[in-house]
């Protein structure tokens, strides 16, 4: 099964906000971009997009019909959401960066919730009788996952998986 891992395009978040699951905007102009994003998939695709904005925006673009889904969420950042990453104490986000696998942050997640949420995801909607190639428009922490996934990575190294805005992977399932 062929499967298209699309990240959002740009926000207008400043650089250095945690955003998270907040639901910005995206940066303007952006229908360019979205028509690059959509010569790189094919057009007879099954959509699902995470309900946030950033991502909604893309997937209505690139197709008529879109499966929203919470699971394709970004990273519950809890009390950090729309902070600057240096205005957050030291002592709050030390463990996390020492551990962002399994620390949680204050109210939010950890890596591995999220991870749990893709995983159930793909158990649950990627099926090997889908004869149709799938779109998934989502964050750039829900496309590490899911790379790690398939290519059975830690997840202490999601990392290591570039994932730039407007970014089309193509994997095979």
């Amino acid at each position: 099964m062929e499967v298209y891992l699309v990240r959002h395009t740009e926000t207008v978040c400043e650089k250095g906000v945690c955003y998270g699951q907040s639901d910005v905007r995206i940066l303007e102009p952006y229908l360019e971009i979205f028509e690059s994003i959509k010569c790189q998939i094919p057009t007879d695709a099954v959509v699902y997009s995470s309900p946030l904005f950033r991502c909604t925006e893309l997937a209505k673009y690139l197709s008529n019909e879109i499966i929203t889904d919470t699971r394709l969420m970004e990273m519950n950042f809890g009390d950090w959401e729309m902070k600057n990453w240096d205005a957050i104490a030291p002592e709050e986000i030390n463990p996390w960066m020492t551990d962002f696998v399994t620390v949680r942050v204050p109210n939010g997640e950890s890596f591995t919730d999220l991870h749990e949420r893709v995983v159930d995801f793909m158990h649950k909607e990627l099926q090997p009788t889908n004869s149709k190639p799938v779109i998934i428009v989502a964050h750039a922490g829900v496309i590490r996952s899911f790379l790690c996934k398939i290519s059975e990575l830690p997840l202490k190294d999601a990392f290591q998986n570039k994932v730039d805005f407007g970014a089309v992977i193509k994997v095979e399932l």
